[in-house]
């Protein structure tokens, strides 16, 4: 690490009561060593702090490094194992921002396992794989599986519009769970017809393999298009206003 003091260029005249310093850092990271990085950043801003800066600017990806000529093993359709290996490195180095890791999908509706001819369409694979890909995690699909003689018989429970024609055993919810890797593999499932417990390893690595193909809070990030704020504390769905006061009549 190169520990010698930057030299300091100070461009000074005559100036308003409203203006600052203001300071922009050259320099390289510390490659694969992110609290050395860390150490050369407060060293630098201590420095240009002693200048009087009030604003400093670093250059693109100095926590993390700028991987500048590597290819990650990456060639049109093909990732190499050891382009994997390097990613995976330089991914440890980076800041990390919180993403979605296990997307939780528990639904009971059929249009997962919408019939065809021939066979049925796989609506929820389909739907479960692109937001494994898109979003760069593990989803886990939890369907029910329903037949008409799990509900009571009628009159008590009455399918509306199709009671007359189904019996007994006909497969009112047909499930389709399934378990996608953040690459889009099939882990586990889909089942249908049957009621059956799924299970996969899910191995964390392979979300930090997949976020070499797309990155959708890294590298792909747009927080000036669009941003995502989740409440992580308790809220009320409902709330009351009270009648007790009339309001206002509008101004004639």
């Amino acid at each position: 690490m190169d520990s010698g003091k930057a030299p300091a260029v100070n461009m000074d005249g005559d100036s308003s009561a409203a203006a600052f310093r203001a300071a922009v850092v050259q320099a390289s990271t510390v490659f694969y060593d992110t609290p050395a990085t860390l150490d050369k950043a407060e060293r630098l801003l201590a420095e240009a702090a002693s200048s009087g800066a009030q604003l400093v600017v670093f250059p693109e990806a100095f926590i993390g490094g700028y991987p500048r000529g590597s290819t990650f093993g990456v060639s049109v359709g093909n990732r190499s194992p050891k382009g994997n290996k390097d990613f995976r490195k330089y991914h440890a180095s980076a800041v990390n921002v919180p993403g979605i890791e296990i997307y939780c999908a528990p639904t009971a509706a059929e249009v997962y396992t919408v019939p065809k001819v021939g066979g049925r369409t796989d609506v929820g694979k389909e739907s479960m794989t692109h937001i494994a890909l898109e979003g760069g995690c593990f989803v886990l699909l939890a369907n029910q599986f329903c037949r008409r003689r799990d509900y009571p018989p009628p009159p008590e429970y009455v399918f509306s519009g199709i009671e007359e024609a189904i019996k007994p055993d006909s497969t009112v919810c047909a499930g389709g769970s399934v378990i996608i890797s953040p690459i889009g593999a099939v882990l586990a499932g889909p089942s249908y017809d049957e009621e059956v417990v799924l299970s996969a390893i899910l191995d964390p690595q392979e979300i930090i393999r997949a976020k070499l193909d797309f990155d959708v809070v890294g590298n792909h990030a747009r927080p000036e298009v669009l941003s995502l704020i989740v409440r992580d504390h308790p809220v009320s769905s409902v709330s009351f206003t009270s009648t007790s006061t009339r309001p206002e009549s509008p101004p004639k």
